[in-house]
């Protein structure tokens, strides 16, 4: 896909990139994680606090808790120790002049919830249309290497400094900065926020009825464990402090697992030098907060070169207190590869995500990214494969499933659920599609 003069940032997914698109302005937010997640927040309800204006930016507020409100933004503001380490960590790097624009913010996870749990990116103040809401320099970015179809590699570098700083070892005097603020702010391993296939119980890959997505993911874990016996195991018995833990803990292959889909869903791919063909994998601290809005008009720019950086501009006028969101995938990633690659599904802007799945497996959209493309092109999928897909969607009807959901669905585990949620809305795509499912048992 070609990319607009404009627009160098692209999203990397786990075989292609995508270039985003501005869109138009909606209500379709949607989080990067799943209800199931929990936030630094947890559920504790923010109380009233003493408010201040905004327009002074974050350093403005003067609260000491862990977050803040004030007359005109009613989004509880991330101040946690985490937060104020991250907030310091930016300024340190060259990006210090966002924090007057933005910061970390408390969210619900769907325009009606009431809890806000989700963390995001709020704004501090009106930004106008055309203008700049987020501006990272490029030196501050983690870089991750070379744009590959394989995340293990650059999850295996992740997990190397990721170890370095939970474990508390002595950095190298080669190393040129500190990324532990940043660090600490990524989903910690182990907690519930890992809603990615990579995770999912047998169970779960078996309630998906998609013999495609389970299959790729058996295959993603076994690059994983592969990766790991061959390069991050060796390392972690000789003695080093390359890979360790907190407390002296051994690595598993989980956590090279967990580092390669923090990079699969977090990292932006984005163009080098002009002409060279060249992308990089980074990891854009702030950016990468933003949560995801199918239709969200904000345009990523940029390119990977030395004194260059890395934006976010307003697709339109930001209001104060106002979410600031991007789009994932290029706004043409179904819920197959949501639930695959980042841990969600995007189930709002009218189920948008499902008609894209529910197209391929009809022969009507190409498969753009995954497994299923052909060396990272376009492609359809083939009719075999097709029908293989929905003859294990047809093993339930969808008003089963409908039933199913209404008398277990609070009962059953995370993945389960999602994986429930997941065939229910793909198997209403393709009844809005005409498919012939069987709906009276």
């Amino acid at each position: 896909m070609k990319l607009a003069p404009s627009i160098l940032i692209v999203l990397s997914t786990t075989s292609s990139t995508l270039a985003f698109s501005p869109g138009s302005p909606s209500t379709c937010h949607h989080a990067r994680l799943t209800p199931s997640t929990s936030s630094l927040l947890g559920a504790k309800k923010t109380k009233g606090k003493k408010t201040t204006s905004a327009s002074s930016g974050l350093k403005g507020f003067g609260s000491t808790t862990k977050s803040s409100t004030t007359s005109t933004i009613n989004v509880p503001i991330d101040r946690s120790n985490a937060a104020m380490d991250f907030y310091t960590f930016l300024e340190n790097n060259g990006a210090g002049a966002n924090l007057k624009r933005v910061a970390l913010g408390f969210f619900p996870f769907t325009p009606d919830g009431e809890e806000n749990k989700l963390r995001g990116v709020v704004a501090l103040k009106k930004i106008p249309k055309g203008e700049v809401i987020i501006e990272i320099p490029y030196e501050a970015a983690f870089n991750l290497g070379m744009e590959s179809n394989d995340p293990t590699l650059p999850g295996s570098i992740l997990l190397q400094e990721y170890c370095q700083w939970i474990s508390g070892a002595e950095a190298s005097k080669m190393k040129k900065r500190d990324l532990g603020p940043y660090l600490q702010v990524l989903p910690p391993f182990g907690t519930d926020e890992l809603g990615s296939t990579d995770f999912f119980s047998d169970e779960a890959l078996d309630m998906l009825q998609s013999p495609q997505i389970k299959e790729e993911t058996l295959a993603r874990r076994d690059k994983s464990l592969a990766r790991f016996e061959r390069d991050v195991k060796p390392m972690s018995q000789i003695g080093t402090n390359m890979y360790k833990w907190a407390n002296n803990e051994e690595i598993t292959e989980e956590h090279l697992r967990w580092a390669s889909w923090i990079v699969t869903s977090r990292v932006l791919t984005v163009q080098g030098e002009a002409g060279s063909g060249e992308a990089y994998r980074l990891m854009i601290p702030l950016i990468d907060m933003c949560n995801h809005d199918r239709d969200s008009p904000h345009i990523l720019t940029g390119r990977a070169v030395p004194g260059g950086t890395l934006k976010v501009v307003a697709g339109k006028t930001v209001d104060v207190g106002e979410q600031i969101n991007i789009v994932y995938g290029g706004g043409v990633s179904g819920n197959d590869r949501f639930v695959q690659d980042y841990g969600f599904l995007d189930t709002l802007c009218n189920g948008a995500a499902d008609d894209i799945t529910a197209k391929i497996l009809m022969g009507r959209g190409r498969i753009l990214e995954g497994a299923g493309a052909k060396n990272g092109r376009p492609t359809l999928m083939p009719e075999d494969e097709r029908e293989r897909a929905l003859a294990a969607l047809d093993e339930t009807t969808l008003e089963e499933d409908l039933g199913l959901m209404s008398t277990r669905g609070k009962d059953m585990p995370n993945d389960v659920r999602s994986a429930l949620e997941y065939r229910i809305g793909i198997k209403k795509a393709l009844k809005k599609l005409g498919y012939g499912l069987v709906m009276d048992g």
